[in-house]
């Protein structure tokens, strides 16, 4: 069994970073997806695939995936500088803003 352990980004359509402080170990598929004839939805007799493990920790993924012996590859996150305003929101309808109204 083939696994990967990483942190998740957060998602596109939010700046904020909820659901990214926990670690996950998501095992790789084993086989390709088939589509059904009849129906047209993909499916695969692989369960693994649905597994999502989450940990507080990468050691407490790491630690799991080798006391269950599998094979886990650890990617580690690109972590983003924070964009931190002195003046915050605020300051863009400050009365004495040097810069020109951009909206």
């Amino acid at each position: 069994m083939r696994a990967r352990i990483f942190q998740p980004a957060r998602t596109a359509m939010s700046s904020g970073t909820a659901k990214t402080h926990h670690w996950v170990l998501e095992f790789a598929p084993a086989e390709a997806r088939e589509i059904d004839p009849l129906m047209g939805w993909t499916s695969s007799s692989d369960t693994q695939s649905q597994v999502r493990l989450q940990f507080d920790s990468k050691e407490d993924a790491i630690e799991y995936a080798r006391d269950n012996r599998i094979d886990a590859q650890v990617q580690d996150p690109n972590k983003r500088k924070p964009n931190i305003r002195p003046g915050g929101y605020g300051d863009n309808f400050a009365t004495g803003r040097r810069g020109a109204w951009t909206h």
